[in-house]
C-alpha cells in the first residue's frame, strides 16, 4: 500500500507538472494585450487563439485529474495506512499477551511438578530410613516411631504436591488449548480480515486511480473538438479579402501609351490631303526631372523594369496642397507601382503566428510625417475608410451626449417636482458643456462627411471615366498621355484608357462597398442558442463571434459571425472580451 501510494504521488508530481508547462506555453505563445493592439482579424490568427484557448482548458483538466487523484487516492491511501497501522499494532499486541499468559501457566505448572517430585524423592528418602530403623534390632523404638512419623509427614506432602501438580498440569492444558484453538486463531482472523480489507481498498483506489482521469475525459474530448472546429473555421479566402481590403489604395493602373507618328511630315510633304494626327505640343518634357523622381523605387516583386521610351507629360507630378498649408508629392506614373514599392520599402508586418505575441495586427509605422485631419495623404479608399469610421466614433460619442442630455433633462425635472432631492440650477452647467459638446459632434460630423461626399464622388467620376474609356479603347491617335495620377483637384487628374486585362465593374465594386461596423471585441458561447426571432443570430456553445456593438442594458448583444452575418444574442449566454483597436498609418496596394 505504502508503494502504492508513493507511486500515485510521483504520477500526481507528473500531471501538475505537466500542466504547468502547458500553461507556460499557452502564455507564451498567447498574445499581450495592450491598449494600442486591435483584435486579430485573420481565420487563421483566430483559430489559432481558440486553439490555446482550448489547450489552457486541457491544462485545467491535467490540474483537475492531479487534484482528484491527490484527494480521492493519494489522500485515502495515507489515512488508510495509518489506520491499519494502529490496527495492526493491536492485533499484534493481543497476540503477545496470550502468549505470555500461556508462558506464565506453563511455569505455574512446571513448579508444581518439581515441587512434587522434590516431595517424592523425600518421601522415598523417609521410607528407607523407616525400613532401615524397622529392620534394625539395635534400633530403640523412639527412633523407629520418628522415622515413621517422618515418612507419614513426606507421605502427605507429597500426596498434596500430586494434587497441586495435577491441578496445575490440567489448567495448563485447558489454557493451552484455549490459546491455539480459540485465541491464536482469532487473532490470525483478525489479522486476515485486515488484510483483505487493505486489499479491498488498494482495488478501490485502483478504480478511483482510473476514474480520476476517466471523469475528464469528455471534457477533454470537447477540448480536442474545439481545436478541431477551430481548425475548420480557418478561410483563405477570407484571410486574403481582408488584406486586399486592408492595402487597397483605390488608384487606377497607368493606360496605355498613345501612338506617336513621327511620319507625319513624311506624308506631308507627300500628300498635303492626307489626314494624319496633329502633333502634339508639350508632350516631351526633360526625362530626368520626372524620372528621377520615381528613381530607386523597388517593386513588389523586385526592380521595376524601364519602359523603353515612356512619352511623359508635363503634368506626371504634382504637389497638392493640404488645408494646413502642407505640400506632398502626387505621382501620376504608374501610383500601383507607386504603393507597391511603398509596401516593400515600408515591410508591412503581417500577422502570423509568430506576431501573436504582440498582438496581431496589420498597423505598421510609416515615417511619412503627420497624419492630416482630412486623411488627404492617404489613397482614396483607404481615405474613404478612414472617414467613415471616424464619422461612426463621432455618432457614437453623439448618441452618448444625447443619452446625457436625455437623462440630465429628466432628473432636472424631478428636481423640480421634488427640491428636497436637488438644486435643479446645479444641473444647469453640466447640460450646457453636454449641449455644447453636441454641438460640436455635429459640425465634425458634418465636416467629416462633406470630406466623404468629396472621396466617394472621385471614385464614381474614375468609375465613369473608366467606363467610357473602356467603349473608345481601340481609338489611339489624339488622346493625352494616360498617367493616371491622383490629386486633391479632380481637374488636375490626367486620365488615359486602362490597360486591356481590367474589369472596371470588378474594381469599382471593391470601391463601392460600404464597410460593416468595426469588432470591438470578441466572445465565446456559453450556451447554444437557436434564434428563431427575427434580428436574433442563432449560435453554437463554444462559437466565437465578433463583438460590434455592446449592451445598452436590455440584455442583447450585437454580434457578427466570421461569414459576415449579423444579428444580437443573449448577452448572459456569451463570455465578453473587449478590447480597444490600435491606430496608425498602414501600407496599402
Amino acid at each position: 500500500m505504502e508503494k502504492y501510494a508513493k507511486f500515485v504521488k510521483e504520477r500526481i508530481e507528473i500531471e501538475q507538472n505537466y500542466a504547468k508547462q502547458l500553461r507556460n506555453l499557452v502564455k507564451k505563445y498567447c498574445p499581450k494585450r495592450s491598449p494600442k493592439d486591435e483584435e486579430p482579424r485573420f481565420t487563421s490568427c483566430i483559430a489559432f487563439f481558440n486553439i490555446l484557448n482550448e489547450l489552457n482548458d486541457y491544462a485545467g483538466q491535467r490540474e483537475v485529474v492531479a487534484e482528484e487523484m491527490g484527494h480521492r487516492v493519494y489522500g485515502e491511501l495515507m489515512r488508510y495506512s495509518h489506520d491499519l497501522k494502529t490496527e495492526r499494532k493491536m492485533h499484534l499486541q493481543e497476540g503477545r499477551k496470550a502468549q505470555q499468559y500461556l508462558d506464565m501457566c506453563w511455569k505455574q505448572m512446571d513448579n508444581s511438578k518439581k515441587k512434587f517430585e522434590r516431595e517424592c524423592r523425600e518421601a522415598e528418602k523417609a521410607q528407607q530410613s523407616y525400613e532401615r530403623l524397622d529392620n534394625d534390632t539395635n534400633a530403640t523404638k523412639a527412633d523407629v516411631e520418628k522415622a515413621k512419623q517422618q515418612l507419614n509427614l513426606r507421605t502427605h506432602m507429597a500426596d498434596e504436591n500430586k494434587n497441586e501438580y495435577a491441578a496445575q498440569l490440567q489448567n495448563f492444558n485447558g489454557e493451552q488449548h484455549k490459546h491455539y484453538y480459540i485465541v491464536i486463531p482469532q487473532i490470525y482472523k483478525q489479522l486476515q480480515e485486515m488484510d483483505e480489507r487493505r486489499t479491498i481498498k488498494l482495488s478501490e483506489c485502483y478504480k478511483g486511480f482510473a476514474d480520476s482521469e476517466r471523469k475528464v475525459i469528455p471534457i477533454i474530448s470537447k477540448c480536442l473538438e474545439g481545436m478541431i472546429l477551430a481548425a475548420k473555421s480557418v478561410d483563405e479566402h477570407r484571410d486574403s479579402q481582408l488584406v486586399i481590403d486592408c492595402f487597397k489604395s483605390g488608384f487606377e493602373p497607368p493606360g496605355d501609351f498613345p501612338f506617336e507618328d513621327y511620319s507625319q511630315n513624311i506624308y506631308r510633304t507627300i500628300s498635303d490631303g492626307t489626314i494624319s494626327t496633329p502633333k502634339q505640343e508639350g508632350m516631351r518634357i526633360d526625362t530626368k526631372t520626372t524620372v528621377g523622381k520615381s528613381k530607386g523605387k523597388l517593386w513588389l516583386f523586385g526592380k521595376k523594369p524601364k519602359p523603353q521610351s515612356p512619352p511623359l507629360t508635363p503634368t506626371s507630378l504634382y504637389t497638392s496642397s493640404t488645408p494646413n498649408g502642407s505640400q506632398y508629392p502626387i505621382f501620376s506614373i504608374e501610383p500601383v507601382h507607386y504603393c507597391m514599392s511603398d509596401i516593400k520599402t515600408g515591410k508591412p508586418r503581417i500577422p502570423s503566428f509568430r506576431s501573436l505575441k504582440r498582438g496581431v495586427s496589420l498597423i505598421t509605422k510609416k515615417d511619412s510625417g503627420p497624419a492630416l485631419e482630412d486623411f488627404s495623404h492617404l489613397p482614396p479608399e483607404q481615405r474613404r475608410k478612414k472617414l467613415q469610421q471616424r464619422i461612426d466614433e463621432l455618432n457614437r460619442e453623439l448618441q452618448k451626449e444625447t443619452d446625457q442630455k436625455d437623462a440630465l433633462i429628466k432628473m432636472k425635472d424631478v428636481y423640480e417636482k421634488n427640491p428636497q432631492m436637488g438644486d435643479p440650477s446645479s444641473l444647469q452647467p453640466k447640460l450646457t458643456e453636454t449641449m455644447s459638446n453636441m454641438d460640436r459632434l455635429r459640425m465634425e460630423i458634418h465636416k467629416n462627411e462633406a470630406w466623404l461626399s468629396e472621396v466617394e464622388g472621385k471614385v464614381a467620376a474614375r468609375s465613369d471615366r473608366r467606363h467610357s474609356s473602356d467603349i473608345n479603347h481601340l481609338v489611339t491617335q489624339g488622346r493625352e498621355s494616360p498617367e493616371g495620377s491622383y490629386t486633391d483637384d479632380a481637374s488636375q487628374e490626367v486620365r488615359g484608357p486602362p490597360q486591356q486585362h481590367v474589369q472596371p465593374s470588378e474594381f469599382d465594386d471593391e470601391f463601392e462597398d460600404d464597410d460593416p461596423l468595426p469588432a470591438i471585441g470578441h466572445c465565446k458561447a456559453i450556451y447554444p442558442f437557436d434564434g428563431h426571432n427575427e434580428g436574433t443570430l442563432a449560435m453554437k456553445e463554444g462559437e466565437i463571434l465578433y463583438i460590434i456593438e455592446e449592451d445598452k442594458g436590455d440584455g442583447w448583444t450585437r454580434a457578427r459571425r466570421h461569414n459576415g452575418e449579423e444579428g444580437y444574442v443573449p448577452t448572459s449566454y456569451i463570455d465578453v472580451t473587449l478590447e480597444k483597436n490600435s491606430k496608425g498609418a498602414v501600407t496599402y496596394i
